[in-house]
């Protein structure tokens, strides 16, 4: 705030804080304000004067840019109306115009306003000031030749060099040199960061040792590696392993991602005819959708047990719940804690005795006809149909003290005689389709 000490000038600017971005405005002598875009008019004016320098005393801060690159000499003595002019026309290389915008910000100009006289938006105004602090980073890089910063220098540069921002020195230097010789765009750039961003928190997973942290590259092929591991689908797992290969820099590396290579082609091959006989599982698997139950026009009640109490929790559970009289009150043969509401579907409904079984992964399931993503399912079994009589069909049985999936060819090949319930259809949780990732600004 202004000190008291000083005599308020009848007119005067000054800047003052909002959330978002400071705005300057006039204060009259009633004390009331009137907010002025910034702008040029047309004869090349800019309707206020910048604020004057704070006086002795004062304890008022006014607002203070990023550090950003020195001005460069041609432009120190430019009017603040020339300097917009130069960011309005792009006059010169992205990096040489790229510190007018901290410098403009010093002389009380705000984003908005600079967006007004300029057309250059606030993301890209942001965008050429933080590319400019990575570009001056790898000229004080000593394992950065300087004639390689010349590569950025072309349209699209700023954008590169933006990607690579939330790197270390040294990190930077190395992910700009495998830009460079790969010629990678910005997404290719990101991808590039983030995996070496990542890398450090992935000690211990598996194969991470085969990697080189200190080479981008193995970053990279480790990231794809990962993916590999956790795809269902043969051609997304080869697909991901043959981007992991050319990815790859060290030996080390590349021998691991072939050898994972080998053992998939050698388990496809053996993989063949239970893959057929997994298509034809008469299951089905379903995704609830959001306000699926309300709108149903009947619902079953469905005890659930979890997949880790075992066949104790599968014989304990009570039989699915039946509505009684007119007011259709449901009511159970016995206290349980945990139920689960389904819509009415012709399977749920035709089993005697229905009970769901949670499951922490669905990835553990005998086919593979589930997402690659790690989540929650219900198996839903009928406790009154045990016996093992289809080759195709999916049965509950315990392993370890667990409730697990088997197919009925495994379990006859195993002479298991009877389990514990049939399946008779695979709940998935509801999904957001338009959940994205919201990138964090600096």
């Amino acid at each position: 705030m202004l000190s008291l000490s000083h005599p308020k000038p009848t007119t005067s600017f000054f800047p003052t804080h909002h959330h978002h971005h400071p705005r300057p405005f006039l204060v009259s002598k009633k004390g009331r304000s009137h907010y002025r875009p910034l702008s040029v008019s047309a004869s090349g004016r800019l309707p206020f004067s910048p604020p004057p320098p704070s006086p002795p005393g004062e304890t008022y801060q006014p607002f203070r840019p990023p550090p950003s690159s020195p001005l460069p000499p041609q432009y120190r003595s430019l009017p603040p109306t020339d300097l917009l002019a130069v960011l309005r026309d792009r006059l010169g290389l992205w990096h040489d115009y790229a510190p007018l915008i901290s410098s403009l910000s010093r002389q009380g100009f705000t984003p908005p306003s600079i967006e007004e006289s300029t057309g250059l938006s606030g993301v890209e105004q942001n965008r050429l000031v933080v590319a400019a602090q990575v570009r001056d980073s790898l000229l004080n890089s000593p394992s950065f030749p300087p004639d390689h910063v010349a590569y950025f220098d072309a349209g699209g540069g700023a954008e590169l060099l933006y990607e690579l921002r939330l790197l270390s020195a040294v990190q930077r230097s190395a992910a700009a040199t495998l830009v460079i010789d790969r010629h990678l765009d910005p997404r290719g750039a990101q991808e590039l960061a983030r995996a070496m961003k990542d890398f450090p928190r992935r000690r211990g997973d598996h194969g991470w040792d085969s990697f080189d942290g200190a080479s981008p590259g193995d970053c990279l092929a480790y990231i794809h590696y990962r993916l590999s591991r956790e795809v269902i689908v043969d051609a997304e797992r080869d697909a991901a392993l043959d981007r992991a290969f050319e990815a790859a820099e060290t030996e080390s590396a590349k021998n691991r991602i072939l050898a994972e290579i080998e053992k998939a082609k050698g388990k496809g091959k053996e993989d063949d005819e239970e893959e057929e006989m997994e298509i034809k599982v008469p299951v089905e698997v379903v995704r609830l959708r959001y306000g699926e139950v309300a709108e149903a026009a009947s619902v079953a009640l469905v005890p659930v047990v979890k997949a880790a109490e075992g066949a104790t929790g599968m014989v304990s559970a009570p039989s699915r719940c039946r509505s009684e009289g007119e007011l259709g009150i449901v009511a159970a043969e016995k206290g349980w804690m945990r139920w689960a509401v389904l819509p009415g579907w012709a399977p749920v409904l035709a089993a005697e005795e229905a009970v769901g079984v949670e499951m922490e992964d669905g990835r553990g399931l005998p086919w593979r006809i589930l997402a690659a993503a790690e989540e929650a399912v219900m198996v839903v079994a009928d406790r009154k149909r045990r016996e093992v009589t289809e080759e195709g069909g999916a049965y509950v049985v315990e392993r370890e003290g667990r409730l697990v999936v088997e197919r009925g060819r495994k379990l006859m090949e195993m002479e298991v005689k009877e389990a514990l319930g049939t399946v008779v259809v695979v709940v998935r949780p509801p999904k957001e389709e338009d959940d994205q990732l919201m990138d964090d600004w600096d």
